[in-house]
């Protein structure tokens, strides 16, 4: 199976089953002498981490991460750096009525076509499970970053509901389970999730992901535009079905005399004075915030019969049991943070090389 490796410079290759005893990560081109332990990669997993909430699956996975090569004496060697992940919370058994049959809104049919075997444990290898490595990569891309690059995410949608963009507040967003910076709405998606969760249905929602300190010249024509690997990495997550850059599709209703960031000299040389094109203009970034935008779908696995048929070609219905998010998206937040955090390391060192 090849596609489990992105990345050029900075190149991640991830590992490793749902319900399979351990997942895992190689993180190649991490330059040497970068001071790491495990705990710099712990916070942003216990971030991610399930069960922490009552709108989250209850599946219980410490997700505590173990480096095993790569490091020594508390720095990077510059070899490959290798991550490992108990799955500690198995009930494989759990999936066991749905071994012959196809999930609709899952992967269980093209992985079927593609590969003519699946792994119907929870999804094996297509289930979000693997999205823990991400971020435990995203931690170490962030230190290759440095601290004048901070990565935030936020959930501005959930349903129908988004967020007041008056209210916005980066300090509530780890004040409250959806990782949403407006107080007022986080507490109304509170009641519009439980009276999904009662129904036995899912939710949609959209992130967004926001890198300042991002120096200016990251990115290359033509195809190693920074906001066209930023598209792709997005993209790459499960259940991600759009992305934007910017304003992105807003674009289309602004005419020519708004649309584009007015410049103007300031105390250091050129600056904007807005950000429609979120920080990537010709695909090398400006300097600014490096802003983009993703939408999730609704979760698939719900309490509802649904139609689909069966391996041997027959109709049947489905009911999926197991534990499930009824929004994925609240903990897609962190894994859209670590993939910025990937992408502008691999983009920074790829500058480095060239530019010096």
């Amino acid at each position: 199976m090849a596609g489990n490796s992105f990345g050029h410079l900075f190149r991640v290759t991830t590992w490793g089953e749902s319900h399979g005893p351990e997942i895992g990560c190689v993180v190649d081109g991490v330059p040497p002498r970068i001071p790491l332990d495990e705990a710099d990669i712990q916070h942003w997993m216990d971030r991610r981490r399930p069960g922490q909430s009552r709108f989250t699956t209850q599946r219980g996975e410490p997700d505590r991460v173990r480096i095993v090569s790569g490091r020594f004496e508390g720095r990077t060697t510059g070899a490959p750096l290798a991550m490992i992940v108990e799955n500690v919370d198995r009930r494989p058994k759990d999936y066991d009525d749905i071994a012959r049959t196809y999930r609709p809104g899952h992967a269980d049919f093209t992985y079927d076509a593609k590969y003519g075997v699946r792994d119907w444990r929870g999804g094996g290898r297509s289930s979000a499970r693997e999205t823990a490595m991400r971020v435990a990569a995203g931690a170490v891309a962030r230190k290759v970053l440095g601290d004048g690059v901070a990565i935030r995410g936020a959930v501005v949608q959930i349903g129908p509901h988004a967020v007041e963009r008056d209210g916005w507040d980066w300090n509530e967003v780890e004040n409250n389970p959806f990782r949403c910076p407006d107080k007022a709405m986080a507490e109304r998606w509170g009641a519009f999730l439980d009276g999904v969760r009662k129904r036995g249905s899912s939710a949609g929602a959209v992130i967004e992901v926001r890198a300042s300190g991002a120096p200016v010249g990251l990115g290359s024509p033509v195809y190693g535009k920074l906001d066209a690997d930023l598209a792709a990495a997005m993209m790459s997550i499960n259940a991600v079905k759009g992305v934007e850059v910017g304003e992105g599709f807003a674009l289309a209703a602004e005419p020519g005399e708004t649309a584009a960031d007015e410049m103007a000299m300031g105390e250091d040389g050129p600056r904007f004075l807005s950000n429609r094109a979120g920080g990537v203009l010709g695909g090398i970034s400006t300097g600014q915030d490096v802003i983009v935008r993703f939408v999730v779908k609704p979760t698939s696995s719900i309490l509802h019969e649904r139609r689909t048929v069966d391996r041997d070609g027959n109709e049947t219905a489905i009911r999926v049991k197991g534990r499930h998010d009824p929004c994925v998206g609240i903990r897609a937040a962190p894994v859209g943070e670590a993939m910025m955090a990937c992408v502008l390391a691999d983009h920074l060192l790829r500058h480095r090389a060239q530019c010096g």
